[in-house]
């Protein structure tokens, strides 16, 4: 009927962590208690999709504990962020220009833009196996737009290159 905290030791008993909680003494028959636990674990980055924990309930009066099993499962969370970022942000051809067809000069093709996204892990789970896909516009009404000339990454990631970078060799 009213909420009482209880007293909880965690100890460790042949290689495992138990956690040790009294509940009452003496405790009249037939009582009938709702426990509310809170656990804590850690490196749960690397486990299966659930976590098991054996329940026991000993009593000083009873010779064989109650045992009981159960198991939570487990679900890695973590947000992601892409930040994106154009060098020089805007970019204005003369009217003037005109591309050199077939020249491998990179100011003979236009100006040079770099994009530089970022792909940031807020948490709160560590992630691994992340497949970010981009897609750039390269023309707009039967005109080069964009013209891919190299990938690189940072921070051990990789990167797959399309199979038409730097297809002019410039």
């Amino acid at each position: 009927q009213g909420q009482e905290k209880l007293s909880c030791n965690p100890k460790k008993e042949n290689g495992t962590h138990v956690v040790v909680c009294e509940l009452g003494n003496p405790m009249k028959a037939g009582a009938q208690i709702t426990v509310d636990l809170e656990l804590s674990v850690s490196g749960l980055e690397d486990m299966s999709d659930a976590i098991t924990f054996q329940l026991q309930l000993r009593s000083k009066n009873s010779p064989s504990p109650a045992n009981a099993t159960v198991t939570v499962p487990v679900e890695a969370q973590a947000e992601m962020e892409l930040r994106g970022n154009s060098l020089p942000a805007t970019t204005v051809l003369p009217t003037s220009w005109h591309r050199v067809e077939g020249s491998r000069r990179l100011e003979d093709h236009g100006i040079r833009v770099e994009h530089v996204y970022q792909l940031h892990n807020k948490g709160p789970s560590t992630v691994s196996g992340v497949l970010l896909r981009l897609a750039v516009p390269r023309q707009l009404g039967g005109q080069d737009l964009l013209y891919l000339l190299e990938l690189g990454t940072e921070g051990g990631m990789t990167c797959a290159n399309p199979p038409d970078l730097n297809a002019k060799q410039v």
